[in-house]
C-alpha cells in the first residue's frame, strides 16, 4: 500500500482502534501479573541496550519446540471465538514494560525509561543523516512541499521510490526476489486473530511467506505469532503501531522498530533483521536508524491493493490486478528476477483473496517463496536457533527452515486483529466479520 493511501483511511481508523483497545483491555486483565525479570539479551544491535522480559522461551527452549494449544481460539474457524482474548501460561504481558497498544511506541513512559535510555544513549548520533522529520498534511497524508523528488538527496521512498541510500554505512532495501521465475510472498499486518483457515491453506499448499507482524497484534495474539514461526514462515518486524515513518522524530522510530523486535523476541524467540515500513515510507534517516538495529527494509514491486478491496477500490478491479500479477509469470516479464509482492492478512476478504489467487499463482510462477529464501538469506534472525533453507536447497514453491519449523501437527493459534490504521477493514472488521466469509476460506483448504 503506497502511502497515499493512508489519507483515505484516517476517518475510520479511529473507530478500529477503539475496537482493538478494547480487545487488548480484555487480554491484559486476563494476563497482567507481577513483572517479569527480564534475563534476555535485547534485540537491538548496539550491546548496551537492555532485556527483553522473561518468557517460556527465555530459557534456550527451542522457538520450534514450543507448544500450540488447542484451544478454541487456535482451532476454530468462527471469527468471533478466534479473536476471543486470551492468556498464554507462562508468558506475563506486564503492559508497564511496553509502549501502549497502537500508539506510538514511545508513549506510556517508554521514551523516559532505562531500557530505552540506555539503548538510545549507545547510538552514535552525529552519523546520523540530515533528513528532516516530515510533515504530515491535514488529512494524514505526507506534506512534499519544498522537497526536490528529482534530485532526492534523502532518498525518500515515498516521493522518488528509491531503494538504495545515498548515504553510507545504511543498510539498502530489498525490493525483489533476485532468482528469476519467482513471487516473493508477503503478508502484512498480523498477525491476525482470524487467520486460522488461512495458515491452515498455506500449510496445505506447502507455502512459506515473509510475514511482517506488528508489534501491537504481536502482544495481543501471542499463538499467532508463534504459529507463524512453528509454520516455517518468515517473521519480520512491520512496526509497533503502523504510522508514517518519516513523520516521527528520531526517539519515536527507534522505538517503533525496538520494541516491535523485542515484542517477537518475547513472543516467539527470534528477533528479526528484516522490517517493513507502513506505506513504504522511508528515508536514509529512517534507514539509517533501522541500520543501528541491524534491519533492512524490505519493500515491493508489486501491490495488488487487496487491503482496498470492496471499500476505496471495487474488488473486481482488485482481482484483476491479481490476473495481470499472474500473466507475468509466464510473459518473460520475471524471466531475469523475481517480484515482490504486497499484500496482507488484514480481513477476511484479503485472506480469501490468497487463497482464490495461490494456486494459480503456483501454477504461473517457477517458484513461490518467502523474502528471506528467494533472496538466499539463510539468517534472517539474530539467533542460530532458527534458519531457513538455501533457494537452491528449498523446494520449488516452497520454504522450509533448518531447524524443523514445518507446520506444527494442530490446527494452531488464531491471533492478531488487524492494524487499524492500514484499511478501512483492518481490525474491527477482523472481530466482526461474519463467520460465513472465513468459512469460504476454509472451504478452499480441503477443496485442494
Amino acid at each position: 500500500m503506497h502511502w497515499k493511501s493512508f489519507v483515505a483511511l484516517t476517518t475510520l481508523a479511529a473507530a478500529v482502534q477503539a475496537a482493538e483497545k478494547k480487545a487488548v483491555s480484555a487480554s491484559a486483565k486476563s494476563s497482567t501479573t507481577a513483572a517479569p525479570k527480564s534475563t534476555a539479551a535485547a534485540p537491538a544491535a548496539s550491546s548496551s541496550a537492555a532485556a527483553a522480559p522473561a518468557s517460556p522461551l527465555s530459557g534456550g527452549t527451542n522457538p520450534l519446540a514450543i507448544t500450540i494449544p488447542s484451544i478454541p481460539q487456535t482451532t476454530s474457524y468462527d471469527v468471533n471465538t478466534e479473536c476471543q482474548a486470551y492468556s498464554v501460561p507462562g508468558l506475563t504481558i506486564d503492559p508497564k514494560q511496553w509502549p501502549t497498544i497502537w500508539d506510538t511506541a514511545t508513549s506510556n513512559g517508554m521514551n523516559t525509561s532505562a531500557e530505552f535510555t540506555s539503548l538510545y544513549n549507545s547510538i552514535d548520533w552525529t552519523k546520523k543523516p540530515s533528513a528532516a522529520v516530515r510533515k504530515a498534511t491535514a488529512a494524514g497524508g505526507l506534506d512534499f512541499t519544498g522537497y526536490n523528488a528529482q534530485t532526492d538527496p534523502d532518498c525518500w521512498w515515498s516521493s522518488s521510490l528509491c531503494t538504495i541510500p545515498k548515504g553510507a554505512g545504511i543498510n539498502a532495501d530489498i525490493y525483489r526476489c533476485e532468482e528469476p521465475e519467482t513471487w516473493g510472498l508477503t503478508y502484512d499486518d498480523g498477525p491476525n486473530c482470524s487467520h486460522n483457515a488461512f495458515y491452515d491453506f498455506l500449510q496445505a499448499q506447502n507455502l512459506k511467506a515473509s510475514m511482517f507482524y506488528i508489534g501491537s497484534n504481536v502482544l495481543d495474539w501471542p499463538y499467532g505469532a508463534m504459529r507463524g514461526l512453528k509454520d516455517g514462515h518468515h517473521i519480520a518486524d512491520h512496526t509497533w503501531s503502523h504510522q508514517l515513518m518519516t513523520t516521527l522524530n528520531d526517539q519515536e522510530v527507534l522505538a517503533e522498530l525496538y520494541y516491535t523486535q523485542k515484542a517477537i523476541k518475547f513472543v516467539t524467540g527470534v528477533t528479526p533483521k528484516y522490517w517493513r515500513p507502513a506505506f513504504g515510507d522511508v528515508d536514509d534517516r529512517v534507514r539509517w536508524i533501522a541500520t543501528q538495529l541491524n534491519l533492512t527494509a524490505v519493500i515491493w514491486d508489486l501491490d495488488t491493493d487487496d487491503w482496498a478491496a470492496g471499500s476505496s477500490v471495487p474488488q473486481a478491479t482488485v482481482e484483476q490486478t491479481y490476473l495481470d500479477f499472474i500473466a507475468m509469470g509466464t510473459n518473460g516479464t520475471y524471466a531475469t528476477k523475481g517480484n515482490i509482492v504486497l499484500t496482507h492478512e488484514i480481513d477476511n476478504t484479503t485472506m480469501a483473496l490468497a487463497v482464490k489467487y495461490l494456486p494459480q499463482i503456483k501454477a504461473a510462477y517457477k517458484n513461490v517463496l518467502d523474502v528471506a529464501t528467494c533472496n538466499n538469506i539463510t539468517n534472517p534472525y539474530m539467533e542460530d536457533s532458527v534458519t531457513m533453507t538455501p533457494f537452491g536447497n528449498a523446494t520449488t514453491t516452497n520454504t522450509t527452515t533448518s531447524a524443523g519449523a514445518s507446520g506444527s501437527g494442530v490446527a494452531p493459534a488464531a491471533s492478531g486483529s488487524a492494524a487499524p490504521a492500514t484499511s478501512a477493514k483492518s481490525g474491527a472488521s477482523a472481530l466482526t466479520a461474519p463467520a460465513s466469509l472465513l468459512a469460504l476460506v476454509a472451504l478452499a483448504v480441503f477443496a485442494q
